[in-house]
This record gives structure tokens, sequence and C-alpha cells, in this order.
């Protein structure tokens, strides 16, 4: 059974750091392509960062861009967000999902396994 388990979301200031952490388990993690979403209160769910299945691709929102780092470890099975200079508007719960052999997709209908999110909330 396909498990993607979140972790590492809370309550910082604007301008603090966080960093996320997605374990996988019950697949091949080397060969599987993994993004990060993120749906805030009464919008849609929205592309934050991706990184394909060699890890030698990734791809940011604008919104993120140079704020935010996507690595992947696959001796650890564990992909992570490294989330920087934090704003308001990066409040939201944030999603990880896989796919195998995939590339640095935005598109959410690309990536068959989704974890449960884990929310962060940037106070100003």
């Amino acid at each position: 059974q396909v498990q993607l388990v979140e972790s590492g979301g809370g309550l910082v200031q604007a301008g603090g750091s966080l960093s996320l952490s997605c374990a996988a388990s019950g697949l091949t993690f080397s060969i599987y392509a993994m993004g990060w979403f993120r749906q805030a209160p009464g919008k849609e769910r929205e592309f934050v960062a991706a990184i394909s299945w060699t890890g030698a691709n990734t791809n940011y929102a604008d919104s993120v861009k140079g704020r935010f780092t996507i690595f992947k470890d696959n001796a650890k099975a564990t992909v992570y967000l490294q989330m920087n200079s934090l704003k308001p508007e990066d409040t939201a719960i944030y999603y990880c999902a896989g796919d195998r052999y995939g590339s640095s997709w935005s598109s959410s209908s690309k990536y068959v396994y989704w974890g449960q999110g884990t929310q962060v909330t940037v106070s100003s």
C-alpha cells in the first residue's frame, strides 16, 4: 500500500522558515517524480514545486521562486520542501504527490499518489 506522509508544518512568523518533509512507503521512491501543492481556505489547490524522478529537473511556481527549494533523498524515500522568507499568503495546507517516472509536472492531474497534507500558517 502506497503512503505519502507529510510533516513539518506549523505556525511561523512572516520572514521565517519551515522545512516540510514527505515520507513515502510502498513504492520504489527512486523512480518517482514528486510535487508539492497547496490549498488555502476558499481557494483551489495550486502547484508549488516539483522535481523529476531523476532529480535533474525542478520546477517552481512564480510565487515561490527564489524562496522555496525542493529536493529528494532516495535513500530516505523522502522529498523535502525548504521554505524561506515566508509570507502570510503562503498559509495553506501543503500536499505532496508522486508520479512514477514523471517529470517535474505542475499539473496536479499528472500525479497518482497524494498525501493527507500538513498545515502551514504564516502570521503577519
